[in-house]
C-alpha cells in the first residue's frame, strides 16, 4: 500500500485534546482506542498530567513519536495544533473538530489555512468535521461513535459521520464486518479518490463502499476508479440526486453539487456500481465480497413455494439478468429426481413437502447446467425442512460448482440461525427475493465492468490555432456568447458545415445565395435570440430572387421580438435535404466536478421536450462515442428504420469524438450546442452552433 497505509495501521495513536471529562469527545475517542487497539495510545492535553490512567503530555513535541494524530481541540486551536504535528514529523492527522467551511466564511478561511499547513508539511489530513477512522485489522477505533465495527473485508467511507454510526449499529446486528472505515468530513486534503486508491492496493479489502454527497475532482476519481475496479468492486450511494437534496448537501458539508447526469455518467464510466439506498448498498456489498462472478446471465430459481418463486422470477425480469433456459438433459434429470407434481422448468418448484435431500438434488442439477450462471434458493419454512441443514447443503453445492448462489430463507429465528453458517462461507441470505436477485445482478454488472475495454481518445489532426482565434472573438466584445458566426470553429476541428456566409445587408445576402446551388436558408444571427424559429427568425427554401425580401423580413421580426437584441447579421446557408436525414444534437456543458459533459441525442426544435439523449464525461474514445449513439431511443432511425436509408453512423461517432477533443483542448468553452447536427446517408452537417466562453481563461 501507499503512504496512507500507516493511517489505518499505526503503531502509536496520539489524541490531542484527550480528557477524562464525562461526555467529552476527547474522552470517547480515548476510551474507544483503549477498548481494542493493539498499539500504543498517547493522550495529549496541556491541562492534564494523566487521563484514564495513561500518562498525558502537554503537547505533541513533548510526546513520544506518533504515527497518527487525532485532533479534538476547539476550532481556533486547530491550525496551530496541526502545525505542531507537522513539525513533530507525524504524517497522518484526523481532525475531528467542526467549525470550518460548513459554518460560513470565517470557517472557510480557517479551512483554507488548514490546507496550506497540510501542503507545507506534506500531511495526510482526514476532515475536519470528521467522526474519525477505524481499522479492524489493528483493533483501532479512533472515532467518537458508540459502536465498533466487526472484522470483515469491506472498506467503507462516508461524508456523513452520523451515517457511519447508524450503519455500524445496523451492520453489527446483521453480522456485516469491515476492514477500514473513514469519516471523510469536509475533505480538505484527503478525499474519496485517495481512499479508493489506498483500498485498491489493499489485498484484504474485497469491496469498497461509500456514501458521498459530492466528488471533488471527477476526472481524477474516474481515472482512479477505472484502475481499481479491475480488481476491486466499488459501490456508492450518492445523495443530492434531486435539486432539494443537492441544496441540502451543500449546506451540510460545504460540498458543491454537480449535476445528477454528470454523476450518473461519471460513475458509470468509472466502473462504479451505484446503489439507490443503504439497504441496496449492503445487499450489493455482501454479494460482491463473498461470491465469484457468474460466467453466464442465466439464473436458476429453486424453491418449495410457488408464490415466492413467481416473485423471484419477476425480480429476474426487472434486472439485467434472465431466467436460465435448462438443457433437455437438465429437465430430464429434474423430472427423474422430483415428484410428479413438481415443476421441473425454471423456476424449479420442489413443492411444499420438499426436504433437504430433495432441495439438494434440485440445486445440484441446476448448477450443473451450462446455461446457469447463478442460482437463488428460495424457501418458506415447513415442518419437514431444517434451515440449518439446508444452509449446509447450499454451501456444499456452491463450493462444488464455483458459481454464485444466494438464498432467500424466509422467516425469523429459524432463518437467523442458518444465516450465520451461510455468512461464514460468503453466501448472503435475503428475506426479500428481489434483494437476492439484486445481489446477483451486482455480481454480473461488476463482471461486465471488469471485461469492458476502454478506448483511448483519438487525436485528430485539427487547426487548434484557428480555433483559438475564433474563440478569442468573445474577448473583443461585451458578450461571451458565440453563435453561427463562429461556425468556422467546427470546421477547424473537422466537423462539416453547409456552404454559406453571414452578411449584414440584403444585397450581399442575394450575392451569397446566387453562389449556392438551389434554394437557401436564412437565419437571424443574434447572441440574444436562442430559439430563432419561434420568432420567425428562420426562412427555409428561399429562392435567389426572394432572398432580398426574406433578409429584411427576418431582421424586422427579430427587431419586433426584442428591440434591444444585438443583431450581427443574417446567415445564408445551403439548404439540405432533411427528408432523408435525421436531426440530432451534440453538445457539452462543463460540470463543476466532472468537467466537460458531452451530450448526444435526437435534435431539432423539440430537443428539450423529447429529452432523448445520452451523456458521457469527456474525453472519450470511439467505443464510448458509439455507445452514446446506441443508447438513445431514436437510434433505429439512424440505422434505417421503416425503410429509411441508414445514416452515416460512423460520421456521427467521429463527430462526437471531434467535439470531445475540442472541449478538452479548450477548457474556456463552458457550454456548446450543435443543433441540429444533420445525419444523412452521405455524412453529417452541423447546421447551427451556440457556445458560451469563459473569456478570462482563454
Amino acid at each position: 500500500m501507499g503512504r496512507l497505509s500507516e493511517l489505518f495501521r499505526p503503531e502509536t495513536v496520539g489524541v490531542v485534546g484527550a480528557t477524562d471529562r464525562d461526555g467529552a469527545v476527547g474522552r470517547a475517542i480515548l476510551e474507544n482506542l483503549r477498548a481494542g487497539f493493539s498499539g500504543e495510545v498517547v493522550p495529549i492535553n496541556p491541562t492534564r498530567e494523566e487521563v484514564l490512567g495513561l500518562e498525558c503530555y502537554p503537547d505533541v513535541t513533548s510526546a513520544p513519536s506518533i504515527d497518527l494524530a487525532v485532533v479534538v481541540v476547539p476550532p481556533p486551536a486547530v491550525l496551530e495544533t496541526v502545525r505542531e504535528i507537522g513539525e513533530a514529523g507525524t504524517e497522518h492527522v484526523v481532525v475531528i473538530t467542526a467549525g470550518f467551511s460548513e459554518t460560513g466564511s470565517e470557517g472557510a478561511e480557517r479551512e483554507r489555512e488548514l490546507r496550506e499547513i497540510a501542503v507545507e508539511y506534506d500531511l495526510n489530513v482526514v476532515g475536519p468535521n470528521s467522526l474519525g477512522v477505524m481499522s479492524t485489522g489493528v483493533g483501532m477505533n479512533a472515532t467518537f461513535g458508540p459502536e465498533n465495527a466487526r472484522e470483515g473485508s469491506i472498506s467503507f467511507m462516508s461524508q456523513s459521520g452520523a451515517f457511519i454510526t447508524a450503519v455500524l449499529d445496523w451492520a453489527n446486528e446483521q453480522g456485516i464486518g469491515f476492514r477500514d472505515v473513514v469519516s471523510l468530513g469536509n475533505k480538505t486534503v484527503l478525499d474519496e479518490t485517495d481512499f479508493v486508491r489506498t483500498w485498491g492496493d489493499d489485498p484484504k479489502t474485497d469491496v469498497i463502499i461509500g456514501y458521498l454527497e459530492g466528488i471533488d475532482d471527477g476526472d481524477e476519481f474516474i481515472a482512479a476508479a477505472r484502475e481499481v475496479t479491475d480488481e476491486t468492486p466499488i459501490v456508492l450511494v450518492k445523495s443530492g440526486r434531486t435539486d432539494a437534496g443537492a441544496q441540502a448537501a451543500s449546506s451540510h458539508t460545504g460540498a458543491i453539487a454537480g449535476s445528477e447526469r454528470a454523476y450518473e455518467a461519471g460513475l458509470e464510466q468509472a466502473g462504479v456500481i451505484r446503489a439507490d439506498s443503504v439497504q441496496q448498498l449492503f445487499d450489493y456489498a455482501r454479494a460482491l465480497s463473498g461470491l465469484p462472478e457468474p460466467d453466464a446471465d442465466g439464473v436458476a430459481v429453486v424453491t418449495n413455494a410457488g408464490g415466492p418463486g413467481v416473485l423471484t422470477t419477476d425480480a429476474v425480469g426487472d434486472s439485467t439478468l434472465g431466467m436460465a433456459e435448462f438443457t433437455d438433459r437438465t429437465i430430464d434429470a429434474l423430472a427423474e429426481a422430483m415428484p410428479e407434481e413438481a415443476n421441473v422448468y425454471n423456476p424449479i418448484d420442489a413443492i411444499g413437502d420438499a426436504d433437504v435431500e430433495r432441495f439438494g438434488e434440485a440445486i445440484e442439477i441446476a448448477l450443473a447446467d451450462p446455461n446457469v450462471g447463478s442460482a437463488v434458493v428460495v424457501s418458506a419454512p415447513t415442518a419437514v425442512l431444517e434451515y440449518d441443514q439446508l444452509a449446509e447443503t447450499v454451501i456444499e453445492k456452491r463450493q462444488a460448482h464455483d458459481k454464485p448462489v444466494v438464498t432467500c430463507l424466509m422467516g425469523g429465528d429459524r432463518a437467523r440461525a442458518a444465516e450465520e453458517s451461510l455468512r461464514e462461507f460468503g453466501v448472503p441470505n435475503y428475506f426479500d427475493p428481489s434483494r437476492a436477485i439484486a445481489g446477483l445482478d451486482a455480481l454480473a454488472r461488476y463482471r461486465d465492468v471488469r471485461e469492458r475495454t476502454i478506448d483511448d481518445p483519438a487525436a485528430f489532426d485539427v487547426n487548434r490555432e484557428r480555433a483559438r482565434t475564433i474563440l478569442e472573438r468573445a474577448t473583443r466584445r461585451d458578450d461571451n456568447r458565440l453563435g453561427v458566426e463562429s461556425m468556422d470553429l467546427l470546421e477547424a476541428y473537422g466537423i462539416p458545415t453547409p456552404d454559406g456566409d453571414i452578411v449584414d445587408d440584403p444585397s450581399r445576402a442575394r450575392d451569397v445565395a446566387e453562389s449556392i446551388d438551389g434554394d437557401v436558408v436564412l437565419k437571424i444571427v443574434s447572441p440574444d435570440i436562442s430559439h430563432k424559429s419561434d420568432i420567425g427568425g428562420v426562412r427555409v427554401g428561399v429562392a435567389d430572387e426572394d432572398v432580398y425580401d426574406a433578409y429584411e423580413d427576418v431582421v424586422a421580426r427579430a427587431r419586433n421580438y426584442q428591440p434591444d437584441a444585438t443583431i450581427l447579421g443574417v446567415q445564408i446557408q445551403e439548404m439540405l435535404d432533411l427528408e432523408a436525414a435525421t436531426e440530432t444534437i451534440v453538445g457539452m456543458n462543463r460540470d463543476p466536478q466532472f468537467g466537460p459533459l458531452l451530450l448526444f441525442g435526437l435534435g431539432g426544435i423539440f430537443v428539450e421536450i423529447l429529452e432523448d439523449t445520452s451523456v458521457r464525461v469527456a474525453p472519450i474514445g470511439e467505443g464510448e462515442a458509439r455507445d452514446m449513439v446506441d443508447e438513445i431511443r431514436a437510434a433505429p432511425l439512424l440505422r434505417g428504420a421503416r425503410g429509411r436509408d441508414p445514416a452515416d453512423v460512423e460520421a456521427v461517432v467521429e463527430t462526437i469524438q471531434r467535439l470531445s477533443q475540442l472541449v478538452t483542448d479548450f477548457p474556456a468553452i463552458l457550454e456548446l450546442d450543435v443543433n441540429p447536427l444533420v445525419a444523412g446517408p452521405e455524412g453529417v452537417q452541423a447546421i447551427d452552433l451556440r457556445l458560451t466562453v469563459d473569456t478570462d481563461t482563454l
